[in-house]
């Protein structure tokens, strides 16, 4: 069977104009939306009809969000973010004279949030045991500038110090595509935690969506060449949406 030129054309705008039409109200399209206008209704054999299209690509989160290192992220326009744990893996260990691991249990984990340089606030505090990384534990609307930061720290007679994102290097906000900051590539590393490598690709990129944030936080080491150096110790996922 043949098929005119004419009929190819109506059938591609009438795709893209159903596209258009599905996502007219949305902001920010999931996918990519466009249209597309021929120069000409009706297009006779032996001429080239004139094509003019307009794609619009769906905005990634450095569109909405400045990451300043190693993890303040302050929102260019009023956002929505929702903040999952994925991970709270602080363990406490008893050795024998020989070194060898006797006995061991998982550190109660804290993670808290400050918005526009408020004092911290806490948005998760329990054991790897309990978390549920399908779970939002915090959700908030942030305005612009507003800046935001994250910081972790674990209990064990007492509670350790807490490491921020605002300062130093325990804890990072990377996003899709960034590889972590660690001495040892974080996939190579034999102890890799089983939460992290859902957000891990082949060769250790990170893999997330494009509207997120995640931060990885070491709570246990300060010396970033140490083997035990390896951003495991607390995980965030901050999702972020433009909104009114």
């Amino acid at each position: 069977m043949k098929t005119s030129r004419f009929a190819v054309i109506a059938i591609v705008i009438f795709a893209l104009s159903a596209m258009i039409s599905n996502h007219a109200l949305a902001q920010d399209p999931p996918v990519p939306v466009g249209r597309l206008g021929a120069s000409s209704a009706l297009v006779r054999a032996g001429t080239k009809p004139t094509l003019n299209w307009d794609i619009t690509y769906p905005a990634v989160v450095k569109d909405i969000i400045k990451i300043t290192p190693p993890g303040t992220c302050t929102p260019k326009v009023k956002v929505n973010m929702d903040v999952r744990v994925v991970g709270a893996s602080v363990k406490v260990v008893w050795l024998n004279t020989w070194g060898i691991v006797t006995k061991w249990e998982w550190a109660q984990t804290q993670a808290t949030v400050s918005i526009n340089n408020s004092g911290y606030t806490e948005i998760f505090s329990n054991t790897q045991d309990k978390v549920k990384p399908g779970t939002i534990v915090y959700n908030q609307k942030v305005n612009a500038n507003q800046p935001i930061n994250f910081a972790g720290r674990y209990y064990f007679n007492g509670w350790s110090d807490r490491f921020t994102s605002s300062s130093g290097q325990n804890v990072v906000a990377l996003v899709n595509g960034d590889t972590p900051p660690t001495t040892t590539p974080l996939y190579q590393q034999p102890t890799i935690e089983d939460f992290i490598k859902p957000y891990l690709d082949g060769q250790g990129r990170i893999k997330i969506g494009p509207k997120d944030v995640i931060y990885l936080m070491e709570l246990t080491h300060t010396n970033k060449n140490d083997g035990g150096f390896d951003l495991q110790d607390l995980a965030l996922l901050v999702t972020f949406q433009e909104t009114n």
